[in-house]
């Protein structure tokens, strides 16, 4: 907080509870009438501290934990997750499995850039795109939950593979979905919001920032594209099999809150390109990697007597060992770069983990942005800037 206040300054609080903070946020703000002269962001409303309850969970235990950190797209802390136990094992998924899961993922993506693009136009006066965009996630939901069983936290990869193959038809359902008018209704969505004029004076030049600035304050995801720097980790460092895909990484070049409206809007687009062409790619095969042994009972269990039963019972709780070391991966999820550190001191638990998220470093430029801006700005900030608080808070 500011020493002094200039006569005409006071100080607001906007949140915790205000619907444009897209979460539990507060931002302490200095005002001069309208126009904001000061701010600082106040995290942690929602933490948990998922970093020391994984020391603390086997690593097979941890999976369902990781959905729980961005609730509106799971499968990307989940695939993560795994990935950085993949790379510690020196292993890697079937074929198969590595399709099923950039499917699963890219579907998952553009449900959460349908969340994120009504509700952000709902957050400046557009009340019509957010009945749409939910419409059509809802049918994305329903796909994703014939697969895992959820619709919200699935719980569904694991290491070396995922849960379930695909069930019987429910590629042609996929298909069905996106090619039977899906990318028009894109198209319907974006006019909706391009020709109305609250929408394009509330986005256009507001939150603009330079690559320098994003670069510097480590931002990642749509947001550093919208400012022209086309660096997608499935393009720059690809992982599953991103790298037999075609599709475009979409740039703007202001960097402002339009520019993060753009890129949002063809992410979809190509996500939902992806898909076709996985599907139209999908090997057979295993969907887990045979050679994984997560449990192994000892020799001498032959199931003879109820004691050797109990004793690979318990192996089995105990989960798979990784190997002493540490390494980090990272995926290009909906808002950016997530990635997992995992230290092992070859046990079945994590000695340490640290769990990088988009949005808190992402956040960290707020402050800068809505310096002499007026109050309604940092609504279509904060919303532009498409923050799940969980994650940030973790």
């Amino acid at each position: 907080m500011p020493e002094t206040l200039a006569r005409r300054e006071l100080i607001l609080n906007f949140g915790p509870q205000h619907p444009s903070t897209h979460g539990v946020l507060r931002v302490l703000l200095a005002v001069d009438s309208e126009y904001i002269r000061w701010s600082q962001m106040h995290y942690g409303y929602l933490h948990r501290g998922f970093e020391k309850l994984a020391e603390h969970k086997t690593y097979d235990q941890f999976i369902p934990i990781t959905d729980r950190l961005d609730y509106v797209n799971s499968l990307f802390n989940e695939c993560a997750y795994v990935m950085t136990l993949e790379k510690m094992l020196e292993i890697e998924a079937p074929e198969r499995a590595q399709y099923i899961r950039v499917i699963m993922l890219e579907l998952n993506r553009i449900a959460s850039h349908l969340i994120w693009l009504g509700v952000f136009g709902l957050d400046l006066g557009a009340i019509t795109p957010v009945m749409y965009t939910f419409r059509e996630r809802e049918q994305i939901i329903d796909l994703l939950e014939l697969v895992t069983g959820a619709r919200l936290t699935f719980n569904y990869m694991r290491v070396g593979g995922v849960k379930l193959d695909f069930p019987e038809g429910f590629t042609d359902k996929v298909l069905a979905f996106l090619e039977g008018g899906f990318f028009e209704k894109i198209a319907d969505y974006d006019t909706l919001l391009k020709q109305n004029r609250v929408f394009l004076a509330r986005t256009k030049d507001v939150g603009r920032i330079s690559a320098e600035e994003a670069i510097n304050h480590g931002i990642t995801g749509p947001i550093l594209r919208a400012t022209g720097v086309k660096r997608d980790l499935r393009k720059n460092e690809p992982y599953l099999i991103y790298d037999k895909l075609d599709f475009e990484v979409p740039i703007g070049q202001q960097g402002d809150c339009y520019d993060c409206y753009l890129v949002r809007l063809e992410e979809i687009r190509q996500s939902a390109g992806m898909v076709i062409q996985a599907i139209k790619q999908l090997p057979a095969g295993d969907i887990m990697n045979r050679d994984l042994r997560i449990y192994r009972p000892p020799k001498e269990c032959i199931f003879d007597n109820v004691e050797s039963l109990i004793q690979y019972c318990y192996l089995a709780m105990e989960g798979i060992s990784i190997p002493r070391g540490e390494v980090y991966s990272r995926i290009e999820s909906p808002r950016g770069e997530m990635g997992y550190y995992i230290i092992s001191d070859g046990s079945n638990k994590p000695y340490r983990m640290f769990i990088r998220v988009p949005t808190f470093t992402n956040l960290s430029i707020v402050p800068k942005l809505v310096e002499g801006r007026l109050i309604a700005d940092l609504g279509a900030i904060i919303g532009a800037y498409d923050l799940v608080m969980g994650e940030c808070d973790k």
